[in-house]
């Protein structure tokens, strides 16, 4: 058992967990060591521990310190993996302390919330298995790509929960809103030919430029109409595009990947996808919808009691939204009313320079600290 919650987050740092499903930067990926390190951890504590691999060797992690008997049942929940490390000026699994931070890759997204969360548990261990509401800590595979850890878990384990405390890098606020987004590419298909004779040819990149043009100014506007008080209105952002292979053949593929994020009034009006099918069809684009994968906003009422909870440990704590998503998303979704919370700054995650400032963790850890305490003492209700 490490010695404070400093000395775990460099542990948890130094072990590489990459995802792997975009351009990882290194050959150390995979949660798989991660998730085992914490089995052994959570087994110094005497809880019932359980890898749920949703991938093969990516398995979610399921810690339980007290028996499932009925009793209202909370988790804590981070993400096992971290992003890629390439360009990063550091190193990324050095978990190097200067300047009052701790550097690496995670060290704020979300390796940093995760020690709070540990750590909290670790200090109230004696007082857990006969809690009135259980907490377990459940750590997500997959959330930097495709969220598979966490649309696993909520399928098979939805019915057991009551609320969700999803590890984010928050500064210690209350996330009870975010913004859903639809990623998917856009297509547009020509003839190909010789560069010398262009009008023997369609060129592709030209009609998926014009198309574009034409969906910013009409999808936009219509964007806009879909608002939220905390988190504004729905946008589209194209971030990619690829046409051609050489300035000498007309190109016949081009494509762009674009990204629209979703607030909660244009989810309920049927979501990204649908609202853009329908404006390229009524503006007749040549455009075709490619690998759309649409993730839900996510909105649990400010006045639900384990909000209250959590604003009640903390004077210094507040609610706030965000156009991000994560897991509480879709664990929300799935019938689990969740938030997002953790030390740290969003700021930070997935930066060449990755660092947490050791106040802020130990204010995250003390934080942990409390809530848990009031949980086990009956002061945090569910209902």
């Amino acid at each position: 058992m490490t010695a404070d919650v400093v000395r775990l987050l460099q542990d948890l740092v130094r072990i590489p967990s990459v995802n792997p499903d975009n351009a990882p930067g290194t050959d150390r990926t995979g949660e798989a060591d991660l998730a085992h390190h914490l089995v052994d951890w959570f087994k110094s504590l005497d809880a019932e521990v359980t890898l749920e691999n949703v991938r093969p060797g990516r398995p979610n992690l399921i810690a339980r310190l007290a028996p499932l008997d009925g009793r209202p049942r909370i988790l804590l929940g981070p993400h096992l993996d971290t992003v890629g490390v390439g360009g990063m000026t550091i190193d990324p699994f050095g978990a190097e302390i200067r300047d009052g931070k701790v550097w690496g890759r995670g060290a704020s997204d979300t390796k940093g919330p995760m020690a709070a969360m540990l750590w909290g548990l670790y200090e109230n261990r004696d007082a857990l298995a006969d809690s009135p509401v259980a907490i377990d800590f459940v750590a997500f595979m997959g959330e930097e790509s495709s969220q598979w850890g966490s649309k696993d878990f909520v399928a098979r384990h939805h019915a057991g929960y009551d609320f969700a405390v999803v590890g984010e890098p928050t500064s210690l606020q209350v996330v009870h809103v975010t913004k859903g987004s639809l990623w998917t590419t856009l297509r547009a298909t020509g003839k190909a030919a010789h560069s010398s004779q262009p009008e023997r040819g369609e060129n592709a990149a030209l009609k998926l430029a014009r198309a574009l043009d034409v969906l910013d100014r009409e999808l936009t506007p219509k964007l806009a109409t879909f608002l939220h008080p905390v988190l504004g209105r729905s946008t589209m952002n194209v971030g990619v595009l690829r046409a051609g292979s050489r300035p000498n053949i007309v190109p016949d593929l081009a494509e762009a990947e674009i990204d629209i994020r979703i607030t909660p009034a244009l989810a309920t009006e049927g979501g990204g996808l649908k609202l853009l099918t329908e404006t390229i069809a009524a503006l007749g684009l040549p455009l075709e919808i490619v690998r759309p994968h649409e993730n839900p906003p996510m909105e649990t009422a400010a006045d639900h009691p384990m909000i209250r909870a959590l604003l009640a440990t903390s004077p210094g704590t507040g609610l706030a939204g965000a156009p991000w998503f994560s897991d509480a998303a879709h664990l929300s979704h799935g019938g689990i009313p969740s938030i997002c919370l953790g030390p740290g700054s969003i700021d930070q995650a997935h930066t060449a320079d990755e660092f947490i400032d050791i106040e802020q963790l130990e204010e995250g850890a003390r934080f942990f600290g409390r809530f848990i305490k009031d949980v086990t003492e009956g002061g945090g209700s569910v209902a």
